[in-house]
């Protein structure tokens, strides 16, 4: 079985919070997952191109022009506020 504390780690990391009968569920699967990458490092690949996808965005040239007012760029903003932009607060304090 994979460590209790590596399974508190890993869900500390990724922000969730886990009875402790899912931790033990958790370190057995986690055991399932590595046995099956152990697995796949059998695999003999050997001859086989590497995939690599990546999507072409179309540049266009980096044209100076006029830049819009600060009146225009916030007309079409839901909410403004003196110039800005309001947007609803993101961050706790």
């Amino acid at each position: 079985m994979v460590d209790i504390k590596t399974v508190e780690k890993t869900a500390y990391l990724a922000r969730i919070e886990l009875k402790e009968h899912e931790k033990e569920i958790l370190s057995r699967q986690f055991l399932d997952i590595l046995a099956f990458v152990e697995q796949l490092k059998e695999v003999n690949t050997e001859g086989v191109e590497p995939i690599a996808y990546h999507i072409c965005t179309p540049l266009r040239e980096d044209i100076p022009s006029e830049c819009l007012s600060q009146e225009e760029a916030t007309s079409n903003a839901p909410q403004g506020e003196r110039g800005f932009f309001v947007v609803p607060r993101v961050v706790e304090v």
